[in-house]
């Protein structure tokens, strides 16, 4: 569930900020993360594959957000965003 929460905010608005090659965004009240109003409910589900070696069930999940909110974005409006965070100001446009 941590790798989901992750990579939504690095998906949709976690970022670095500079201003004149100084970080503006230098520490955590200043930086935004996902906090619990950001974050739907999350289901986690994992299975016994007794037929495959134990691959680890967390750290992977990470990969799939991005693309994931990216595609849905997509079928939902139609605007194929190609640049991370997806939304950093918190809107699409």
């Amino acid at each position: 569930m941590g790798s989901i929460v992750q990579g939504l905010g690095g998906a949709l608005f976690e970022a670095i900020d500079f201003a004149d090659g100084k970080i503006l965004n230098s520490n955590l009240s200043k930086y935004r993360v996902p906090r619990f109003k950001d974050v739907p409910k999350i289901e986690i589900v994992t299975i016994d594959r007794k037929d495959l070696p134990s691959a680890g069930a967390g750290e992977a999940a990470i990969l799939g957000v991005a693309p994931a909110i990216r595609n849905a974005i997509l079928d939902a409006t139609g605007i194929g965003l190609t640049t991370l965070p997806l939304l950093p100001k918190g809107v699409l446009g």
